[in-house]
């Protein structure tokens, strides 16, 4: 009965996957890039999630017996191709950077930056920058507009080159909030004249985008002084703070750490390569 009912599943399993990532394409297409995101995340991995899934109820049921192993075999016409897996994190990796900025987002961007296989997105001619800008973004590094950023552009599906109703196309709404973030982490007070020229935009755009920002949630801290023109940053924790801000702080420099160690092996490996 378990053999039987683990070969019907199998066979429905690139009908799952078509639907899957058919909703995926969707999200993307509608711009709700940071749920495609996830949902790219999740068929990335789909290969692994099978197999286990075929695995536990088989296990559960047949304890150690043979049929186990055998089942164990029979699970590898499930994992989908490498490549295809690949591909599903690219996108993922795409709507990662386009997603508005949010804790959420940030989450997303974790996932697919401690991906072992991001490193391998480099040698796909339409993924070659995507792990170079998305570990920017996640390790809160302020992104210039230089060679990477033009080819990740020129990269992009049409819909996702889109002007928005602010007269800024979504990547460049993207990386002005992700920099204003990256800011937030280097500065506690910024001019708005010094502002708009890290961000490539004027005075006046840098500050609409900072109020939206900090109405919105995703600029913590953040407070506008219009009286001489700056963005101030709250720093949580610098006058004293609670438990929390202290625990927060010692959480962000472990992930820091973590990043660092991270791309010390990447350009090792790179080096050896």
């Amino acid at each position: 009965g378990c053999q039987s009912e683990g070969a019907e599943r199998k066979k429905h399993v690139p009908l799952i996957l078509r639907y899957k990532s058919t909703y995926a394409r969707v999200l993307d297409a509608n711009r709700r890039f940071l749920q495609a995101a996830g949902r790219y995340h999740e068929l990335s991995q789909f290969g692994q999630t099978a197999s286990t899934a075929d695995g536990g109820p088989n296990g559960g049921k047949g304890g150690d017996g043979d049929g186990d192993g055998d089942d164990g075999g029979e699970d590898k016409p499930v994992v989908v191709d490498a490549n295809e897996l690949l591909e599903f994190l690219g996108r993922a990796a795409t709507c990662a950077i386009l997603a508005p900025s949010s804790s959420q987002c940030q989450r997303i961007l974790g996932l697919v930056f401690k991906d072992e296989r991001l490193s391998q997105l480099d040698a796909l001619t339409h993924f070659e920058t995507h792990s170079a800008i998305l570990s920017k973004m996640y390790m809160n590094q302020v992104i210039r507009h230089d060679k990477d950023l033009t080819t990740f552009e020129n990269s992009l599906a049409d819909h996702q080159r889109a002007i928005m109703s602010d007269g800024l196309t979504i990547i460049q709404r993207a990386i002005i909030e992700h920099n204003m973030v990256a800011v937030s982490h280097l500065y506690q007070t910024i001019y708005f004249d010094e502002l708009g020229v890290l961000l490539d935009v004027s005075n006046e755009r840098a500050e609409t985008v900072a109020a939206k920002m900090i109405v919105d949630g995703s600029l913590k801290g953040g407070s506008i002084d219009q009286v001489e023109g700056m963005l101030v940053f709250d720093k949580m924790g610098s006058g004293g703070g609670g438990k929390g801000s202290g625990a927060e702080g010692l959480v962000a420099w472990d992930e820091s750490i973590t990043s660092f160690c991270v791309q010390l092996n990447r350009v090792t490996d790179a080096i050896r390569a």
